[in-house]
């Protein structure tokens, strides 16, 4: 057991940290404009797929060359950055008239302030502070996206709208994340070395610290890299499709708005019981079977939604199909950091995260023309039960660990 300096660590000060700033520059935003997407429609007369179409234009343009940039500068800067972007987009969103090439414009700054404060910096600046018990960080960080989605609509979309009308609120909901700067200010660091630390608080630095990050090319070249983008392309791929037309499809079945509130706020919750039990688990299991656990979550209750105008089925969805969201994201870059080591960690997410953010996207806008053209979501249902699945069996086609890390385990056990 290594010992460790009396006192609180400060890596769990840069966890909470990064708890509010997935809070405000994911789960409140990006949760939140699926609710206004009827109101665009009715606004503009817009159809579904132009509508879902703006996020998926803007991943495939944005996304793939953001990605490959993340890594050369300071996350924390990056996250200022990124938070400056959302008040300007949400913003945006407010104020544009029916103009579907300044919609998808917007769209544009929404991919790179996501890139730039979402996911990614907060994956690595946890995976530098933290390395026995990254999983437990990245699972208390993780709460925020899932608390701050579980109150986008019940607590913030609906209320503003019902009080100042939808373009008003979509304004207000942008100057909230500026509440993220006393944090980027004066709490967050890059890496414990800022601060005269090392990883989990300990007095001497893990072997991973001193791992050279893995090229580009050498990344490409594993098959672990390609099934692990694969099967989280697939699953995220399900889970943005549901994210995007649940609304729709509630109000397609006479379900109320204050039920597709009431649902995601649940389904959110649960995410969050998720994230917490997955995360104690995959500090203490082999992550990939945590991993495929969290994406069967996913894809079993999809058939619920057929009879989502059943008693009782909305909640029964929300709540098991929410514990598998909460792990789903997050099990991503820990399962990446145990294949490829943290210090290659900015370089794989800036490839795979880009990779599952199409596929987040992409699905959703093919749903959406499926709607426009067969007037239902029954053949998209069925599509989307399928991808699911699919990713969680190419997950289990994972190791473990990677080799390197399993001879390093057994040259220090001898």
């Amino acid at each position: 057991m290594q010992a460790r300096p009396q006192g609180t660590f400060y890596g769990w000060y840069i966890a909470a940290s990064c708890f509010f700033i997935l809070a405000f520059t994911v789960g409140i935003p990006l949760y939140a404009m699926p609710f206004y997407y009827d109101y665009f429609i009715e606004a503009f007369g817009w159809s579904r797929g132009s509508t879902t179409g703006g996020m998926a234009f803007a991943t495939v343009l944005i996304l793939p060359i953001a990605g490959l940039f993340v890594h050369r500068f300071s996350t924390r800067k990056l996250i200022i950055f990124g938070m400056v972007l959302w008040v300007a987009a949400l913003n945006g969103f407010g104020l544009m008239g029916g103009s579907l090439v300044l919609y998808y414009a917007i769209w544009c700054v929404v991919q790179t302030a996501y890139v730039s404060a979402g996911p990614i910096p907060n994956q690595v600046i946890l995976s530098q502070w933290f390395h026995r018990k990254r999983g437990t960080a990245m699972g208390i960080a993780y709460l925020g996206l899932g608390m701050g989605g579980a109150v986008s609509q019940k607590f913030i979309a609906l209320p503003l709208i019902q009080r100042y009308g939808w373009q008003a609120a979509l304004r207000i909901s942008g100057f909230l994340t500026l509440a993220l700067l006393p944090l980027l200010l004066f709490v967050v660091r890059d890496r414990p070395q800022e601060k005269g630390l090392h990883p989990d608080g300990d007095a001497i630095e893990p072997p991973e610290v001193r791992e050279e990050p893995r090229s580009f090319g050498r990344l490409l070249r594993q098959r672990s890299f390609w099934l692990l983008a694969f099967g989280s392309f697939c699953s995220l791929g399900a889970i943005g499709s549901v994210t995007q037309h649940l609304k729709l499809m509630f109000l397609d079945k006479g379900l109320t708005e204050a039920t597709v509130a009431d649902t995601t706020f649940l389904l959110l919750i649960f995410s969050n019981l998720g994230r917490i039990g997955m995360g104690w688990l995959a500090d203490r299991f082999p992550k990939k079977f945590v991993m495929v656990a969290a994406y069967l979550f996913v894809g079993l209750p999809l058939p619920m939604l057929f009879f989502a105008d059943q008693p009782g089925i909305p909640w029964i969805f929300a709540m098991i199909y929410g514990f598998g969201l909460g792990a789903d994201f997050m099990m991503i870059p820990l399962m990446a950091a145990e294949l490829f080591g943290a210090n290659s960690l900015a370089r794989v997410m800036g490839i795979i995260l880009p990779v599952d953010s199409i596929g987040l996207t992409l699905f959703p806008f093919v749903l959406g023309v499926m709607h426009d053209q067969l007037g239902n979501y029954n053949a998209a249902l069925l599509m989307i039960s399928a991808l699911a699945l699919i990713g969680a069996a190419a997950v289990s086609l994972l190791p473990k660990k990677s080799p390197a890390a399993a001879h390093s385990e057994s040259t220090e056990a001898d």
